[in-house]
């Protein structure tokens, strides 16, 4: 049995706060094979994950939000929002599935924010990810921007 408790939680995002990427995951799955990818995914705010969509092989993926806020954007294939949410206990927000082929990034509002992710499997890097053209590159130094532009236009506040 893999325990997911408040020692695992707290020492991850602690861990996130103090990396560059202002993330980090603790996998559960095996190795990148398996058909399942199943991780904690620890995310502080001004971590920027440039928006990307899961194609070819086709997958889907899941978050839960086991502490803090984390905001869960949808786009469209021009980069505009097409849908939203955010996931925070205390709003009764508690997860979100993306559909395969569909542009999403996530943007944490809180620090401490660890949610736990599923996405089909296996894990390739060569084609995990499609990054949007419309959106800047991670470590470009625009991320930060592209953040508050969707933030503003989803007039949430940090």
């Amino acid at each position: 049995m893999k325990h997911i408790d408040n020692l695992l939680v707290e020492g991850l995002a602690a861990k996130a706060a103090e990396t560059e990427r202002l993330r980090l995951n603790h996998n559960f799955h095996q190795d990148a094979s398996d058909t399942l990818q199943r991780m904690l995914n620890a995310v502080e705010p001004g971590s920027y994950v440039q928006p990307h969509m899961h194609m070819d092989p086709d997958k889907r993926e899941a978050f839960v939000i086991l502490k803090g806020t984390l905001l869960v954007v949808e786009f469209d294939e021009a980069g505009g929002i097409t849908d939203h949410i955010i996931l925070n206990h205390a709003q009764g927000c508690f997860g979100a599935e993306i559909a395969e082929r569909t542009w999403h990034t996530i943007i944490a509002l809180e620090s401490g924010t660890v949610v736990y992710e599923l996405k089909d499997g296996p894990w390739d890097p060569a084609d995990d990810k499609y990054f949007a053209s419309w959106a800047p590159s991670e470590g470009s130094g625009e991320g930060e921007a592209f953040i508050q532009r969707v933030l503003d236009d989803l007039g949430v506040i940090i």
